[in-house]
């Protein structure tokens, strides 16, 4: 996708349209749910949810190791705070 500007208007009930060949680039399809943002500078940038998600895809993978089981791990931790109840009644 090359990098380019595009004129853009806003229409009645601020609706933008994006030009077909933006739309063909990107993917973007009728109803095709986006993520507008505003930007610090008062810039918008409008972004497709799929574009994000693909961006954070595997994020935290390597933050805890797969060969252990989260909810295990609860299980023992909650055992360990009742035998230490026990111990302190």
């Amino acid at each position: 996708m090359l990098h380019a500007d595009h004129q853009v208007v806003v229409g009645d009930r601020g609706r933008l349209v994006l030009p077909a060949d933006v739309r063909a680039d990107m993917g973007i399809e009728a109803g095709t749910r986006m993520l507008l943002s505003t930007e610090r500078d008062g810039s918008l940038r409008l972004r497709p949810y799929r574009s994000i998600a693909d961006e954070n895809r595997g994020l935290l993978a390597d933050l805890e190791p797969t060969d252990r089981s989260m909810v295990d791990e609860l299980i023992a931790e909650r055992r360990r705070e009742a035998a230490r109840e026990d111990r302190e009644a």
